[in-house]
């Protein structure tokens, strides 16, 4: 049978994903240091209000509010043995809002790294980690979740590890790793070194991609490089709105609603399907990336010069490959040689 997300990318050439949950729960009253996942028990009416705000800007997925939902994360608050719980939560509120739309909404549970390291590096191995997910992924299915939707992770242990833990359990799988320095992840994982980790997963993930690391220029030379080195692949996007400052005492993101407009369409144009918003995106981001995707007219492919002349500069020179000319210059010599 096929899964919803798969159906859906069938019938559209793109989707809207849905914004920041830190962001806009933090702007709800959540305080700094307490988790968001107990306001699925706590505050539910809050979490219908973020899923609300961002299908009426039009997202066509959201996520659900489970992204420290596994046992190594709730420990912390003293809320491991209620993992199940809580997930299953989070994708009921979900699912409750997709169902209440007239538009079919996609519900992904979302699933974040455990914030341990995993084996040789650390100390946590892969067999514990995938069986603390598979407890958060079983509440998440239960509760509604027609994908899950593994995101902010760093290293090929923990993506193959919450890979396992969805497949053992049946459930359709995206994941997005978080690029952060010069185009690597923490664990040192680049965008080329992800395409190929993925093509060696079975079953096949329904999409791969970016999510968060610093602004949307970084992220999109990183979807180029997923997409040069795997053009077959459903790609994800899902960037910041643009660069954390601290101002006023919280922390705000600079990224305008017109600078999200124009990184969605050179996500699409780079090759994403899968489109949204990271930290500091709300639902006037999300609006304006709606109306700028319903509107577009399929473009080149970008180069790295229209990125950084149309939502600005590179954090870093290089792209994490080891190659000076980035994405562009892969895709430029792969086309050479074919």
């Amino acid at each position: 049978m096929t899964d919803a997300l798969t159906a859906l990318l069938a019938r559209r050439d793109w989707l809207l994903l849905d914004g920041a949950t830190g962001t806009n729960l933090f702007e709800m009253g959540l305080q700094s240091g307490e988790a968001p996942e107990l306001w699925n028990l706590d505050a539910p009416e809050k979490i219908r209000a973020l899923h609300d705000g961002f299908i009426e800007a039009g997202s066509d997925v959201i996520l659900t509010n489970s992204f420290g939902g596994s046992r190594y994360r709730l420990k912390l608050h003293a809320a491991e043995d209620r993992a199940y719980e809580i997930n299953r939560a989070a994708a009921a509120i979900a699912r409750g809002c997709a169902d209440a739309s007239p538009r079919e909404i996609i519900v992904a549970g979302s699933v974040g790294p455990t914030g341990e390291i995993l084996a040789p590096v650390g100390s946590l191995s892969e067999d514990d980690a995938a069986a603390a997910f598979a407890e958060q992924i079983r509440g998440l299915m239960d509760g509604g979740a027609d994908v899950i939707w593994a995101e902010t992770i760093s290293s090929e242990e923990e993506m193959r590890a919450v890979h396992r833990a969805a497949a053992g359990l049946g459930a359709p799988f995206c994941g997005t790793l978080s690029f952060d320095t010069a185009g690597r992840t923490m664990m040192g994982v680049t965008s080329e070194g992800y395409a190929a980790l993925a093509a060696g997963l079975a079953p096949q993930p329904i999409a791969i991609g970016a999510n968060c690391g610093t602004g949307a220029p970084d992220l999109l030379r990183t979807v180029l490089g997923i997409t040069a080195a795997a053009p077959e692949r459903v790609v994800i996007a899902k960037g910041n709105a643009g660069i954390p400052k601290y101002v006023d005492g919280h922390i705000h993101y600079d990224g305008t609603p017109e600078l999200m407009a124009d990184y969605a369409r050179l996500a699409r144009d780079a090759g994403a399907r899968l489109i949204g918003g990271c930290c500091g995106t709300k639902p006037e981001h999300l609006r304006a990336m709606r109306a700028a995707l319903e509107a577009h007219v399929p473009g080149a492919r970008p180069g790295l010069e229209a990125i950084t002349a149309r939502v600005g500069g590179f954090t870093s020179a290089s792209d994490g490959t080891g190659d000076d000319e980035g994405a562009e210059g892969r895709t430029r010599r792969r086309r050479r040689r074919g």
